[in-house]
């Protein structure tokens, strides 16, 4: 079974950011992920992990803005990327620049680059070059780190607008970026809402070593991911049968909203699905 990291940004919500990283460890969890790190100092996140045992596996570059407060304004009024938009490129790279202080601070070799919404009256075309000339800059500074850079395909009906939908758009941009260091970020609840087949999805692109990173939730309400219509426990188990051919080593990012809200005990109550999958891995 692949390792399970808890996305801090949804998960305990009971208890202060700083506070996650201990109760996800006490859980079993051997990593983080979350969307945004800027609000604290990287010493500050770093010594939580030390003090854990948590690896940083994943978080998000900049939707807009450079600095705390600018990251927080630009998502507050929708801004959910740069990499695609037009005329917003010094922006990318400022933002850029933050997040890889960032990922060198906390020795987390993945940042995902969230692509952006489409801007009104924009052409499809000038937007993907945009996108296709952001991400081979980004992935030309981050490449002498030992830093890969994920792309997540993300459904229409959570972000209308969104630039990137689908697994087939997603490896058919990293033809057209042609750097080996840009992978997709393949969220199974994304995936299964857009498009479905998702068993067949992880056989076909797992194998090509251009999957950098999982997640997954629920569908349709985004809850644990033993609840609703993904049967979350099947593709674990065709990850692992993928991965035994093909050598994967990556993570699941467990980014879903508890069903029982931001209770006392919520999270953990709801933590059924990962004591069953530690449990097939003989854990």
């Amino acid at each position: 079974m692949p390792r399970f990291a808890a996305n801090l940004s949804m998960l305990y919500a009971e208890h202060g950011f700083l506070d996650r990283f201990e109760a996800a460890a006490s859980d079993g969890f051997e990593g983080v992920e979350f969307l945004f790190p800027y609000a604290w100092e990287p010493a500050q996140l770093r010594a939580r992990l030390q003090a854990c045992g948590l690896r940083q596996v994943l978080f998000n570059a900049p939707p807009g803005g450079a600095s705390a407060d600018a990251i927080t304004q630009a998502w507050d009024r929708g801004d959910r990327g740069l990499a695609s938009v037009p005329g917003r490129e010094a922006e990318f790279r400022a933002g850029f620049a933050l997040a890889l202080r960032y990922a060198l601070a906390l020795d987390c070799p993945r940042v995902h680059v969230m692509a952006g919404l489409l801007p009104a009256g924009a052409r499809r075309d000038q937007a993907h070059a945009s996108y296709v000339a952001n991400l081979r800059w980004a992935a030309r500074q981050a490449h002498p780190q030992g830093l890969r850079l994920m792309i997540e395909p993300i459904n229409t009906r959570d972000m209308p607008g969104y630039f990137l939908n689908r697994q087939d758009q997603a490896h058919a941009l990293l033809a057209d970026i042609g750097e080996d260091n840009v992978q997709v970020q393949m969220d199974l609840y994304h995936c299964q809402v857009a498009e479905g087949d998702v068993a067949s999805k992880i056989r076909q692109y797992l194998p090509t070593g251009r999957i950098g990173h999982f997640q997954v939730a629920g569908v349709p309400e985004r809850h644990e991911p033993d609840a609703g219509e993904l049967n979350a426990a099947y593709l674990f188990e065709v990850i692992d049968e993928v991965t035994a051919a093909c050598g994967w080593d990556g993570w699941v990012g467990a980014e879903y909203r508890p069903a029982r809200g931001a209770v006392q005990g919520a999270t953990r109550a709801g933590l059924g699905w990962l004591r069953r999958a530690q449990a097939a891995q003989g854990r």
